[in-house]
């Protein structure tokens, strides 16, 4: 089965340089603008036809240049740098003992935020505007609190507390393979 997290990190072409970049707070915060200027650039057809195009595609690269878009933090102590660290440990998280409830309650807000694509879509697709609204908003919570959970797996694995300063992403080490 394909694991959704890898395969998103393998469409980004993230590497480690582009991770040390994202951990910069203002990129992940402004993360969330990108799926918002997708859906704009998708709605926009009514207003603008096939100029929407080009918004889109001018979305979409920013959705790729986003990560890539700032210098690496000085302290990456920051709630959002931890995130960024967290997802990190995540997405290898066959390499690390994370707490199977931090996986767990991962795949669940990753499947909310699935499930809120529903009426995203479906207001694209109608041009609703309630229902457009509803699903980008049901979408980005669950991916806020995905994050926040990126933060409490990287403060359990790494013994370190979220907020303290933190000069080097520190990472824990890999599990010895059996």
């Amino acid at each position: 089965m394909t694991d959704i997290y890898r395969a998103a990190e393998r469409l980004m072409g993230m590497q480690d340089a582009d991770w040390r970049r994202h951990a910069n707070p203002l990129s992940v915060w402004t993360r969330f603008t990108c799926l918002p200027l997708l859906v704009l650039a998708i709605y926009a057809r009514q207003w603008v036809g096939w100029w929407a195009l080009a918004l889109f595609a001018l979305a979409a690269l920013w959705t790729w240049a986003n990560p890539r878009a700032f210098p690496p933090p000085s302290d990456f102590g920051s709630w959002a740098a931890r995130g960024t660290l967290g997802e990190r440990i995540f997405l290898a998280r066959d390499r690390y003992d994370i707490a199977p409830h931090h996986v767990r309650i991962a795949h669940v807000l990753t499947a909310l935020s699935a499930v809120g694509g529903l009426p995203l879509l479906y207001g694209l697709i109608m041009l609703n505007p309630w229902a457009t609204l509803l699903g980008l908003i049901a979408t980005i919570l669950p991916k806020v609190w995905f994050v926040d959970r990126m933060v409490w797996i990287h403060a359990d694995i790494t013994s370190t507390t979220p907020g303290d300063p933190l000069p080097d992403p520190t990472l824990p080490h890999e599990r010895t393979p059996t």
